[in-house]
């Protein structure tokens, strides 16, 4: 899974450090590890992102009460050291505060809490609307709301490719909404299984669209500007996602926040009427991907149900 970086790179210290014993499913080692840090440099931005893993490791290892403890602990001491603008400008806090909200979410809706996991993440995204951690917590929202409901609009006043048709002109046609970057690894995994399925869907009517942001820099991170960056996106898009062929590609950063793109590739399948029914952060196989249009496509456009209404979100 390729997150989406904010600003600055992680440590590559004790977060990878933590991480790396996570991985061994080693979470005394992980503590011990963070512990050992915290008390040598305090509670460093990276200590926070640290701990932040911990909740992480917790959850996925079942552990819920001291997932829920690293999680509360996190966000306290993050929410203590923010000031203006921290959270641009320090990406371990970003992540660290995203987690913590996303671990809270995943506990709540874990425990049958649907609900009020979906209230709690209203009210974060509420909270943190005009932060770097705005599309994660849109994400963790949509994992748990955007299917069956109406497809937010895409903004395409930018795009590189053929012009983008608007969504609302797309009805009668399934779409498949793939958010790549230009920097992703795991993005590029995906172009197999996509091509296969223009080739197999294509005819039946699929449309592609692959919306794509800035990111403030290009290869190895070094720093470009807008247009020096448009450029680069669009040397990738003509040569990585050549085989990609006809994809037009929308650009524009408000596109990954309405639909949660915090983590790349995040894709989204429209049926015909427009309605999200398989919204999916991370790789997807081919057969997956398959079995979703097919059921997309196994009812006539008239047979759709009716989708509910969008949720409000702020």
């Amino acid at each position: 899974m390729a997150m989406l970086l904010i600003t600055t790179a992680v440590s590559a210290g004790v977060v990878a450090d933590v991480r790396a014993a996570l991985r061994r499913h080693d979470l005394q080692g992980a503590r011990k590890t963070l512990d050992d840090y915290r008390r040598r440099n305090g509670d460093t931005p990276e200590a926070l992102a640290a701990l932040s893993w911990l909740a992480r490791g917790s959850l996925d290892a079942k552990q819920i009460d001291q997932a829920e403890s690293y999680a509360g602990e996190t966000r306290k001491l993050v929410t203590a050291r923010i000031t203006a603008g921290s959270l641009d400008a320090d990406s371990n806090l970003a992540l660290a505060l995203g987690a913590a909200i996303e671990v809270h979410a995943g506990i709540l809706a874990g425990r049958g809490d649907r609900a009020e996991a979906v209230s709690f993440l209203r009210r974060e995204l509420k909270t943190w609307w005009d932060t770097p951690v705005r599309a994660r917590i849109q994400k963790d929202l949509n994992l748990l709301t955007i299917e069956g409901r109406p497809a937010p609009p895409l903004r395409v006043e930018e795009w590189l490719g053929p012009k983008p048709t608007p969504l609302s002109a797309l009805r009668g046609h399934p779409v498949l909404l793939f958010f790549w970057a230009h920097w992703c690894a795991d993005c590029t995994d995906q172009i197999p299984a996509l091509i296969r399925v223009q080739e197999k869907y294509g005819p039946r009517g699929l449309v592609l669209i692959g919306p794509t942001q800035h990111y403030g820099y290009v290869a190895r991170g070094e720093e470009a500007s807008r247009e020096q960056e448009t450029k680069y996106i669009d040397a990738m898009r003509t040569s990585l996602y050549a085989p990609l062929k006809g994809m037009p590609v929308p650009l524009d950063e408000e596109n990954f926040r309405v639909y949660g793109s915090s983590t790349v590739p995040t894709l989204a399948l429209l049926d015909r009427q427009g309605v999200v029914r398989l919204y999916h952060p991370d790789v997807i196989p081919y057969d997956e991907l398959a079995a979703a249009l097919e059921r997309v496509l196994a009812r006539p456009a008239s047979a759709q149900a009716k989708p509910a209404a969008a949720p409000h979100t702020r």
